[in-house]
């Protein structure tokens, strides 16, 4: 992706710095049906002979969109190596490596490689780490074809993943802790939260469609969604860990203790919840 990484996906592209690749597969299969959900919704007449994934991460979005299009063939763009490894991987296992290619590019450069002229583009969770999104907006206008589609995914918030009021040693942690990544994003990524839809449309799109999914998966649906909740929250903590009481942090390192009696991975009533919004924009 672009500056840093995200994607994606899940997100999960807010999780701190560094390979991201272990986060954003779980994000990818905790939130596989959402993610099938939202490519089912794109208005679209047709299937897209060629689509674009920027910001493709470990290929969360590649994969749900060569499912939803089986025809059609995708450049899958990204700043990290080993984000494109792993979704190399991905797509041989799939059986689709002969329908992707990958395109190793940082975003915010002034051009972009060449990308063809796709029918359909899809930036999920990669927008708001741009450090000019609405340039990369008109390169994206200018990118699709005639009448091609624009999908942008992005995230309201980080995952919460604990009941209310919970943990018992520190009522509220999981709060605090997410009023300190505010602020702690607030600093770093400006654009997270911007208003896409008005956006799109100063960029020249018709914006066609705007919908929030709603993801409540739990309690503990699946073992991957204790492993996703631990990876998440040991990033919120790489994150916000100078904002933290002594007595939050110690609460905080209680639940990603693996072989501690509190830890994440023993709580029976652990739960992923969060949103993400798509607007789905026309290039008239």
């Amino acid at each position: 992706m672009n500056r840093p990484t995200p994607h994606t996906a899940q997100h999960a592209h807010e999780h701190g710095t560094g390979d991201q690749s272990e986060i954003l597969d779980l994000d990818a299969e905790v939130l596989a049906d959402h993610t099938a959900s939202i490519t089912a919704w794109l208005p679209l007449e047709t299937g897209p002979r060629h689509i674009v994934d920027l910001g493709c991460g470990t290929g969360a979005g590649t994969l749900a969109l060569l499912d939803r299009f089986p025809e059609a063939q995708l450049t899958a763009v990204d700043s990290s190596a080993a984000h494109l490894h792993r979704l190399r991987e991905k797509a041989a296992a799939a059986g689709a490596a002969d329908r992707v290619r990958v395109v190793r590019a940082d975003l915010d450069a002034p051009a972009w490689p060449a990308l063809g002229t796709p029918e359909l583009v899809w930036a999920s969770a990669s927008l708001h780490h741009m450090a000019d999104p609405d340039r990369a907006l008109r390169q994206v206008h200018e990118l699709l074809a005639p009448g091609g589609l624009f999908a942008v995914v992005e995230l309201t918030g980080f995952p919460r993943f604990l009941p209310e009021g919970a943990p018992q040693d520190a009522p509220g942690l999981e709060e605090r802790c997410h009023a300190a990544l505010a602020d702690h994003h607030a600093e770093r990524l400006p654009h997270r939260g911007a208003d896409w839809g008005a956006k799109l449309t100063e960029a020249g799109f018709t914006v066609e469609g705007a919908r929030t999914i709603t993801v409540a998966i739990g309690p503990r649906d699946t073992d991957a969604a204790g492993r996703y909740a631990l990876s998440a929250l040991r990033r919120l903590r790489g994150n916000v860990a100078s904002a933290l009481t002594p007595e939050d942090l110690t609460a905080l390192d209680r639940l990603l203790d693996t072989d501690g009696p509190h830890g994440i991975l023993r709580r029976s009533d652990l739960a992923v919840r969060t949103e993400r919004t798509v607007w789905a924009a026309r290039r008239t």
